[in-house]
């Protein structure tokens, strides 16, 4: 399942599977969830623990229309995986060779870059493909950090995990988020710990120094769709200004809001967006 996306910050999405489970308070409106759930407007899957995730049809094929089109058009486009699901959720019913094959498409189309973003980052070492290495060059891991308290849990353990590119999702932002933060708890005094460490003892990494300037990219934005929550803009200015002060590229989203028509403009001092160096 691919498409040319509505998503500002990338070009396509394609989804291996579809179906989730809640983890955080930034699931609690979940757009993939009120569409795609059983009782939702198109639907596919059972959504939560127990529903089994449903495998979408050759994605495979999808990614290579998409590279032949990019080629045609002389671009480098990006391709945002699994936009209606996590790639690194652990649920039973998601085979390895499913998985895998998100790495398969990257190896098989290097001209591509995968945007991947998880809420369970305590998984993605033990994902990740044998020849990861120091990262594929054209794959950016990424977590969502809606909040102070995700950003310390998660951000820690995507800085541990060697990648070409490491990026936060601020989206839905449902609060102000400190990038800058140096203070260290944790068992190991110096440098910061290896994603083994912290997926084994994450509560020992809840405070953890990881300044913004060891990212690569951040994404701010508001809620949108029924029930969406307020998006203070101080709490997105701030961290445009922590991107300014590190020189890491900041890409403001949306606003919050029911819907487009109700959504409020991006003020003119947020409109930035800016993605990662080429690698």
């Amino acid at each position: 399942m691919a498409e040319n996306s509505a998503i500002e910050w990338t070009d396509h999405t394609v989804n291996f599977w579809i179906g989730c489970t809640r983890v955080s308070p930034a699931c609690d409106h979940c757009y993939a969830e009120r569409d795609w759930s059983m009782t939702g407007r198109f639907s596919r899957v059972e959504w939560g623990p127990r529903g089994e995730r449903s495998q979408t049809k050759d994605p495979m094929r999808e990614v290579a229309r998409i590279a032949a089109g990019a080629a045609k058009r002389g671009r480098r486009e990006r391709v945002f995986i699994n936009s209606l699901s996590d790639w690194a959720d652990n649920h039973e019913s998601i085979s390895d060779d499913l998985r895998a094959s998100i790495f398969d498409a990257a190896r098989l189309h290097p001209g591509l870059d995968f945007i991947l973003l998880t809420k369970r980052p305590q998984n993605i070492a033990r994902y990740l493909p044998g020849d990861w290495g120091d990262g594929y060059r054209n794959v950016w891991l990424g977590v969502t950090a809606e909040n102070q308290e995700e950003a310390d849990r998660r951000i820690p353990i995507l800085l541990a995990t060697p990648a070409a590119v490491r990026w936060v999702s601020a989206e839905p932002l449902l609060g102000s988020i400190d990038f800058l933060g140096e203070e260290m708890n944790g068992p190991l005094t110096n440098g910061v710990p290896t994603a083994e460490q912290v997926a084994n003892d994450p509560t020992g990494w809840r405070v953890i120094r990881y300044g913004v300037s060891r990212l690569d990219w951040i994404v701010a934005g508001g809620e949108s769709g029924a029930g969406a929550r307020p998006m203070h803009p101080a709490w997105a200015r701030a961290i445009r200004d922590q991107c300014a002060e590190a020189g890491v590229p900041f890409f403001m989203k949306q606003m919050s809001g029911a819907s487009r028509r109700e959504m409020p403009p991006i003020p003119a001092d947020l409109m930035i967006r800016g993605y990662p160096n080429a690698r």
